[in-house]
């Protein structure tokens, strides 16, 4: 896109950490003070879309709501700069769940109580701002070497539907990842908090066994076992996982929104008084932030866009 030296503003590009369909991350350098932070710049091809550049002043408008928590990644400005829309955001590890999991769950299966709970408490928080993420998936949590956990990635949430909003909902097309999407959210009908207890059930189904619980030969094939395929047991996929930490994760992804857990505060409750393990896993002697397979810099970090992805402009 540009090269290092470049600016946006008074912020001088440093390092390319991702790449997506519409933007790319950036840290970068504040010429005023020295201090790094991370900036979220809409792509050239697509800084005059109007659809994309409202989804990023949407993306500010909730983080600039959520300042108040440790567990969700903090947004700090939205400005203009180069003819191009960007956020500055608070700079925080680059890698995300998904990309720790390429070595497999026992990458973070010695941290994953915590990792969870952060997780968990970034949702808690959220949901108690009114908000529901609509798109909760390995990707969208940042974790550190030490298990620092935060929630990103507000592009398509939503304020909870109530009374008459609730009443009058009208489904439009379904938006979302399909590998974590709940029924409800493929159905286009009114979504809530267990929407995103659903989806943090697949995400902790895939950091138990480094699989997501669903896959399917095409698009359709994969929303329809989310809307009628049994739920399998992580227990299937990795023996060491517990009763009691499948038995949850299957309820997080019941069918019917009645049948999961009703907050994200009673998941929270549940996972801190059981063990997830029935051995508790050791820590890797080669760390997964130390030496991701197959990333050797920024390049080999850029995030190709999925059919797994949906937004408006797909089914």
């Amino acid at each position: 896109m540009t090269k290092t030296r470049d600016f946006f503003g008074p912020y001088r590009l440093a390092r390319l950490i991702r790449s997506g369909s519409t933007a790319e991350v950036w840290e970068a350098i504040d010429e005023n003070d020295n201090q790094r932070y991370a900036l979220k710049i809409l792509k050239g091809s697509v800084a005059k879309d109007k659809g994309e550049v409202n989804l990023l002043k949407h993306e500010y408008n909730v983080g600039q709501d959520l300042q108040n928590s440790p567990r969700i990644i903090r947004i700090l400005d939205h400005l203009y700069a180069n003819e191009r829309p960007f956020l500055v955001l608070e700079l925080f590890s680059e890698l995300n769940l998904k990309q720790a999991l390429r070595r497999g769950p026992d990458s973070l299966a010695y941290m994953l109580n915590k990792i969870i709970e952060q997780a968990g408490e970034g949702l808690y928080y959220m949901h108690t701002r009114g908000w529901i993420h609509l798109d909760v998936k390995p990707d969208n949590f940042l974790v550190s070497r030490d298990g620092e956990t935060k929630l990103i990635d507000f592009t398509i949430s939503e304020k909870k539907k109530t009374g008459l909003g609730k009443l009058f909902h009208r489904g439009g097309l379904a938006k979302g990842t399909r590998s974590y999407m709940a029924p409800e959210q493929i159905r286009s009908k009114v979504c809530d908090e267990r929407t995103d207890i659903y989806s943090f059930g697949c995400v902790l189904f895939e950091m138990a066994t480094g699989k997501p619980p669903f896959t399917g030969d095409t698009p359709n094939d994969l929303l329809n076992k989310h809307l009628n395929a049994q739920v399998p047991s992580p227990i299937a996929y990795n023996n060491n996982v517990s009763k009691d930490f499948a038995d949850i994760v299957k309820r997080m992804m019941a069918k019917s929104p009645g049948s999961r857990p009703q907050s994200m505060w009673d998941v929270l409750k549940e996972v801190r008084s059981m063990e997830l393990w029935n051995k508790r896993p050791r820590k890797p002697e080669v760390s997964v932030f130390d030496h991701l397979p197959g990333i050797r810099g920024a390049d080999d970090m850029i995030r190709k866009p999925t059919a797994d992805e949906l937004d408006p402009e797909q089914d």
